[in-house]
């Protein structure tokens, strides 16, 4: 009972009490207090007791709203889409759902450095620049023993598209109770996620960013270089390309390491998706956002290759039939748009690219032998054709032979979502009391919707998920459905809703439920 109130009292005090009162959890640089019981008694004039406490906090947060975003907050907003429709996605992050501790020292002992020299690994677990990079490993299963298996085609066969997921929990949950058989399936931003609970709970500053017009520079020149034959416009293979978006973390801390003045301390980025191999890992990071921003690419970990992820040169090269080459067109401000999280304390959209990038004054430069404009695109419309109207002119006097790709991405963000969900919570809202809510979906199109599910999920509300198979829904009818459930915190807490189908994929929707001591 008496190392149960020691517990309690400073845990409360290390504000870890959402964590656990039944384990001793206390916090970096801040005093707690400690009972020894000895037998024989202690003696003081004969026996001597001698502690070591290391009071420097490499990841502490000066300001008190940032702690409470960047650690505490179990909610966060993940933005996806394209740089001019930019979509926001809410997630609930649960890093202070049960069990978690026990997850994310799991996530630590099953690294391969912990393999290999267990003594060595402990010990330098009191390094956030460690830690970090040894968490963006265990993210990904490429590595052996990871907790998320990507996929970026359609296959998604075995487990669920990463559309499904709402929140990291469900998927640490279910990575340590298959003895660590890693969850299918993910993408950027499941990773990064993922990644930035295991981070807030082992109390280290994280927030998820994502990188639009995203450069993936394969063979390390800081440019994405695409080719064309003299003799028309066919491509020759290169392995750079751009992602629409990507995401990844940011973890604050020190960097000693890099200087001792503090010119590198601060936000990191951390990037468990498996890109590149990093010191022969599929790891990325931390590297100083600092560094990226003066092109300090001479830098550990990885600066070279975030730095091309925001600053990469986008290249078009002519190839002769000699096989030499003439740069026909250099765009140096594509790469890097709009590097958006999310703000501290309210659920707007932080702009945060200046931190990454100089300002950029640059001319884009077209092809010398063609260029082409986009008239007109006739407004989209579900059922209906789509009209694209395009007028070229050449610049040479010389026959070319063109070949042009067209690729289509249809995005809920752009128009009205295939459905409408409203979920409303009704009048009881005390912790630990029974709460009825409800869930309204109604098929506004012209087919039968099949293979309906509906998913609910959130921190303090639900431990883990919460799923309901649904009837097969007609043309214009609609489904309703109520749930109970027992809100087991206190606070705002998130409720998100998830509806599947055969005929589109995971419409979300969320409210924030208050629940009250």
């Amino acid at each position: 009972c008496r190392s149960l109130a020691v517990a309690l009292t400073n845990n409360k005090e290390h504000r870890t009490s959402e964590i656990s009162v039944k384990e001793l959890i206390v916090r970096r640089g801040q005093a707690f207090k400690l009972t020894l019981r000895l037998a024989p008694p202690f003696r003081p004039t004969f026996d001597q007791l001698t502690m070591t406490v290391v009071t420097e906090d490499w990841v502490f947060l000066p300001d008190e709203a940032e702690r409470q975003e960047y650690v505490m907050n179990e909610h966060g907003i993940i933005y996806k889409g394209v740089d001019k429709y930019i979509d926001p996605t809410h997630w609930d992050f649960g890093q202070f759902e049960e069990d978690m501790v026990k997850i994310c020292m799991k996530i630590l002992d099953y690294n391969v450095k912990h393999k290999q020299d267990p003594a060595d690994d402990v010990s330098a677990r009191c390094n956030p620049i460690y830690v970090s990079r040894v968490v963006t490993c265990m993210i990904n299963s490429e590595n052996g023993g990871g907790i998320l298996k990507g996929q970026w085609g359609m296959d998604f066969r075995g487990g669920v598209p990463p559309t499904h997921w709402s929140g990291s929990y469900a998927i640490l949950k279910k990575w340590s109770n298959s003895v660590f058989s890693s969850v299918k399936y993910g993408q950027c931003w499941v990773y990064a996620a993922v990644m930035c609970s295991v981070m807030r709970l082992l109390g280290i500053p994280c927030r998820v960013v994502t990188n639009y017009q995203s450069a993936h520079d394969t063979n390390k020149n800081l440019t994405v270089d695409t080719y064309y034959a003299d003799y028309g416009v066919r491509e020759k293979e290169s392995k750079d390309s751009v992602w629409n978006y990507h995401v990844w973390v940011e973890g604050w801390m020190r960097r000693p390491d890099l200087a001792k003045d503090g010119k590198y301390d601060g936000w990191q980025v951390l990037d468990p998706t498996p890109q590149e191999k990093s010191d022969g890992m599929f790891c990325c990071g931390p590297a100083p956002v600092s560094a990226i921003r003066n092109g300090d690419t001479h830098l550990k970990y990885d600066v070279p290759f975030v730095f091309a992820e925001v600053n990469a040169d986008c290249i078009t090269w002519l190839v002769k039939r000699d096989g030499s080459m003439v740069n026909i067109e250099t765009d140096s401000i594509k790469i890097g748009q709009n590097i958006s999280t999310k703000s501290v304390g309210t659920n707007d959209r932080m702009n945060i690219t200046d931190s990454y990038k100089q300002k950029e004054v640059a001319e884009s430069k077209r092809l010398h032998f063609f260029k082409f404009v986009t008239l007109k695109v006739s407004k989209p419309v579900d059922g209906e054709d789509v009209s694209l109207k395009l007028i070229l002119n050449s610049d040479s006097s010389a026959t070319r032979r063109l070949s042009i790709s067209v690729a289509v991405q249809a995005m809920r963000f752009t128009g009205q979502p295939a459905g409408n969900i409203l979920s409303e919570a009704l009048e009881q809202e005390l912790v630990n009391r029974e709460m009825t809510a409800e869930v309204l979906f109604q098929n506004p199109g012209q087919e039968i919707l099949r293979d309906c599910s509906l998913t609910l999920t959130g921190s303090g509300l639900f431990n883990g998920e919460l799923i309901t198979r649904l009837p097969d829904l007609l043309p214009n009818n609609r489904v309703r459905v109520k749930f109970h459930f027992v809100p087991y915190k206190s606070g705002d807490r998130t409720l998100l809703v998830d509806f599947d189908c055969a005929s589109f994929r995971d419409i979300k929707k969320s409210c924030t439920v208050i629940v009250k001591p």
